[in-house]
């Protein structure tokens, strides 16, 4: 019976470390397809409008810089997540 317990306890613990993997992957994911997006969405501004292509980059450095911020804090909660 404590055996089962104890093993029980074990299996819950591995599969909580799982989702904290998953879920810090997941956020890198989701930061790497922001920062895509902004991308493609400043080439397609900078070919519709080459003379304001200099602040369209900076807007896109700005917001891919916030982007990825977010996305490395949300990895930071998952690893010290994981170390609790």
């Amino acid at each position: 019976m404590l055996s089962a317990i104890v093993l029980q306890a074990a299996a819950g613990a591995a599969l909580g470390k799982a989702g904290i993997a998953i879920a810090a992957a997941l956020a890198a994911f989701a930061g790497a397809f922001g920062i895509s997006k902004i991308g493609k969405a400043t080439m397609d501004a900078s070919a519709r409008q080459p003379e304001s292509a200099y602040g369209y980059r900076l807007t896109a450095i700005i917001i891919a810089a916030l982007v990825e911020g977010a996305s490395l804090f949300a990895i930071l909660v998952c690893l010290l997540a994981l170390n609790k």
